[in-house]
């Protein structure tokens, strides 16, 4: 199925359009078994940048939606996408890149949850850091959509493994990123090789000069909607703190011991400061664990894993390393260095206060920087407030710990285990509460399951000498 023709040019669409449509997903249209699964999944009511696109991606334009993580833009490209497929012909007919590995993998679950409504779809990650054969053998037996990195994906159209001939839909997730990492050449090939006669979608937090080179090299009268940030100062507490170089590291801590966030995100301009401050923090007796470019895939996946699983307090990370990371529930960010670019400020502050819940963004600033945080002030338009550094106080209680710990069973997508085989082996085989039964997360070849702290130990005694599936599992538990 070919997208439909494209009108002329327009103008670029406000957010206010986004108030005046519809709200309700049954405005759209969209087939009754897609509405009914949307309505399953909790989906009541379009967010802007979902009311603002999803009406012109559905009649077949071209799209560039300007958004922020967070804002609902998964949905906004994988409903028309969805839309456009034929699930009886078994060829690649959608191609998401995303810069990161972890955004594919939690847009290929989410492409995933909003496709129940199909049977036999099938959608694929290709990624770097995986190893290539079972990737060759998947490709093998076909996919409907493929997602994943630049580097992978023309790894295997080099290779032939990838076919593009069938292809009616491209999208372009976090197209400012992939940018940043210099991705430009590689996106242009993987454009070329792409029909003619498709639709290409291009989100981006921001709009570099950059953006407007893409589109006019391969897309086709694009409509554009650009939406204001999605983070409101109401929602996210931005507190500024002067710090001398000496003290900076220190003054992570206490604002841990201050505010005690159960979930903090750490920024550091460098890897050397990440692993300088994992170490003060561990130290301290801190959960804390570092993500940044030197570490290899395999140790990537389980840091993030343990966090977002809330078994590890603080994460502390570089920003290409975070790109792409929606953590749910992440009550505090802290600029560790300040950025010199004010987008990559608002990115950073932009992982607390999702949705409906409030955050803390703190900044440490030294004298050096004070004229990085008067252009951050003056490219978004809002007045720092400070505090002084010696009003952080620890606060008395126990220390701050994870709630959760994290057990890697040896075993995953290749032993053909699924989340509810092992929350049923937990539950119904060995008798723990499904309350206390946290995320369920299975890999290629591990899978990590979040429990209560307190239960920890006795679920990897539990396990370890019970059965998963009817067989026995090797059984750890990670610890920061």
């Amino acid at each position: 199925m070919t997208s439909a023709p494209h009108a002329a040019p327009a103008a670029p669409v406000p957010a206010a359009a986004a108030t005046a449509a519809a709200t309700g997903f049954a405005s759209l249209p969209l087939p009754p078994a897609t509405l009914e699964n949307l309505q399953r999944l909790g989906y009541t009511s379009m967010t802007p940048i979902q009311a603002a696109s999803l009406p012109l991606a559905l009649a077949g334009h071209d799209l560039i939606a300007q958004a922020k993580t967070g804002s609902g833009k998964t949905a906004a490209f994988a409903l028309p996408l969805l839309a456009n497929l034929n699930p009886r012909r078994f060829a690649v007919q959608a191609l998401v890149l995303c810069p990161t590995r972890e955004l594919a993998d939690q847009v290929t679950q989410e492409v995933r949850r909003l496709a129940r409504a199909e049977d036999n779809l099938k959608v694929l990650t290709l990624c770097g850091g995986a190893t290539m054969r079972p990737q060759l053998a998947s490709l093998e037996h076909g996919a409907h959509v493929v997602i994943g990195t630049p580097g992978r994906i023309m790894d295997h159209l080099e290779r032939g493994s990838l076919k593009l001939d069938a292809l009616n839909t491209l999208v372009l997730d976090e197209a400012d990123r992939m940018l940043d990492m210099g991705f430009f050449e590689d996106i242009r090939t993987v454009a070329t090789q792409c029909p003619k006669q498709r639709q290409t979608l291009l989100f981006s937090a921001t709009y570099p000069e950059g953006i407007a080179k893409l589109a006019a090299a391969f897309m086709r009268q694009p409509q554009e909607v650009k939406l204001a940030a999605t983070h409101t100062s109401s929602k996210i507490r931005q507190l500024f703190f002067e710090v001398k170089e000496e003290q900076r590291l220190h003054a992570v801590s206490l604002l841990l011991e201050h505010y005690r966030p159960v979930s903090t995100l750490a920024f550091c301009n460098t890897k050397q400061q990440c692993r300088d401050l994992v170490e003060v923090l561990r130290a301290q007796g801190y959960a804390a664990l570092e993500l940044h470019g030197d570490l290899d895939q395999r140790d990537r996946d389980q840091v993030l894993v343990r966090f977002a699983n809330r078994s590890c307090s603080v994460l502390v990370a570089t920003d290409i390393a975070a790109r792409g990371l929606d953590i749910t529930q992440l009550e505090a960010v802290i600029n560790v260095d300040i950025t010199p670019d004010a987008d990559t400020h608002t990115h950073r502050i932009g992982r607390t206060g999702r949705v409906d819940e409030e955050g803390w963004a703190f900044s440490l600033a030294s004298m050096e920087e004070m004229g990085r945080v008067g252009q951050i002030e003056q490219a978004l338009g809002f007045t720092s407030q400070w505090r002084p550094l010696d009003e952080l106080k620890p606060t008395a209680g126990e220390p701050l710990r994870p709630p959760m710990a994290t057990v890697q069973i040896l075993g995953g997508r290749k032993e053909k285990i699924r989340p509810g085989d092992v929350l049923g082996a937990l539950t119904k085989d060995m008798g723990f509460p499904g309350t206390q039964i946290g995320k369920i997360n299975v890999n290629e070849f591990s899978t990590y399951v979040a429990v209560q702290r307190d239960i920890a130990p006795r679920v990897v005694q539990k396990l370890g000498s019970g059965k998963v599936k009817g067989r026995s599992v090797k059984v750890r538990l990670l610890e920061a």
